[in-house]
């Protein structure tokens, strides 16, 4: 169904190269990586009080753009492999499947690629959540996790890139990073439920995909009329602000995005919430630092970066980082660390969408039962 081999090779003839190092340079960046990924344990875990007593069994990587193409795609093999195994089912049944899949595992793999060849150069770190097993990755590529689970990413030339477009310590902004992409590591490694929980919210989104090809070209149909304003005049878009990915699901599927975008609300925030926190402690130059990103995030590089993050619903992910910040920088306020940390009790103390926006609805469900 989707030629991974090719998606990795067309990502990578496509990516944008990384910026102009000498070897020792290289070097020194990635030590210093690593340096500061593990300093940031101690500072993200007294801050959060979570996980004092874990220690963590994942690995850091420091990876260059084509080894974060080749980690995702491991990846994307390891968690879209039971929605594949149905389509594949569902086409080598029908009149000439074995061919189809053939031409079409070669198209996809084309698109997967450029879709990475366009992120590969804007992604800084990443917590790999669904990381495969070490046994189960093929030879040549990054290591996984030691029984799968998750592994944390750095990618040192989009560090170098960014740190360099902003102007600003390159020691202060790479700990800046470090300290936001290990809370996400804290997070997972500090609540042993939630990287179960969120498996099962992806795999019944992927279990609602309609695999018949027809109805699924009529919705991409439906979505390009959209944003190409195909609708006839006078009649109300109620898609109007949604991405081509939200336009092509099925409304089970947009309940359950609906639960999974408020977890990574409350996941990017709380990482934001901890890297400013922790900031002024250890990054001197953190406040010059947080305003010069924040232009960044905000403005975008050109129209057409805009245009494919509206598309692809990245402009999404933006939010999430603001919403969920507010959110959990309220709720703080309210009802301290310790309070906010009832938020990892269980899946029912998970925040809402809309308790995202109104942090005082989340207080009052979980902090304050109504009198009788």
């Amino acid at each position: 169904m989707v030629d991974w081999d090719l998606a990795v090779a067309t990502a990578t003839r496509l990516m944008r190269p990384g910026p102009e190092v000498s070897r020792d340079e290289a070097r020194a960046v990635v030590t210093e990586l690593r340096e500061y990924a593990k300093a940031s344990e101690t500072h993200v875990r007294g801050f959060t009080r979570l996980g004092t007593d874990e220690t963590h069994d994942t690995p850091v990587l420091v990876v260059d753009r084509p080894g974060w193409v080749r980690a995702n795609v491991a990846g994307f093999r390891e968690l879209l492999k039971p929605l594949l195994d149905k389509m594949q089912d569902r086409r080598g049944s029908s009149p000439g499947g074995v061919l189809l899949g053939t031409v079409g595992g070669k198209v996809t793999g084309v698109e997967v690629g450029m879709l990475l060849s366009f992120l590969a150069s804007r992604v800084l770190g990443q917590y790999e959540t669904f990381a495969p097993a070490t046994r189960d990755l093929p030879a040549g590529g990054p290591p996984g996790a030691p029984n799968g689970g998750g592994r944390l990413l750095l990618v040192a030339p989009n560090i170098v890139h960014v740190e360099r477009e902003l102007d600003v310590d390159p020691h202060d902004f790479r700990l800046w990073v470090c300290l936001h992409e290990e809370t996400h590591r804290t997070q997972f490694s500090a609540v042993p439920w939630l990287r179960d929980h969120m498996q099962g919210e992806i795999q019944a989104f992927l279990g609602e995909t309609d695999v018949d090809p027809m109805t699924v070209l009529e919705r991409v149909r439906q979505a390009v009329q959209s944003f190409a304003g195909g609708r006839p005049e006078g009649e109300e878009d109620e898609d109007e602000g949604r991405s081509l990915v939200e336009l092509v699901q099925t409304p089970a599927q947009r309940e359950i995005l609906g639960r999974l975008t408020a977890v990574m609300s409350l996941l990017e925030g709380h990482a934001d919430f901890v890297m400013d926190g922790v900031g002024p402690q250890v990054v001197p130059s953190v406040a010059e630092i947080r305003e010069k990103f924040q232009q960044r995030r905000a403005k975008g590089a050109s129209r057409l970066d805009l245009a494919l993050r509206k598309l692809l619903g990245l402009d999404a992910k933006l939010r999430q980082y603001r919403d969920g910040e507010r959110f959990v920088r309220a709720v703080v306020e309210e009802v301290g660390m310790d309070g906010f940390n009832r938020v990892w009790t269980s899946p029912n103390t998970l925040p809402t969408k809309a308790e995202i926006a109104k942090p005082a609805e989340w207080v009052t469900r979980v902090h304050r039962k109504p009198e009788a």
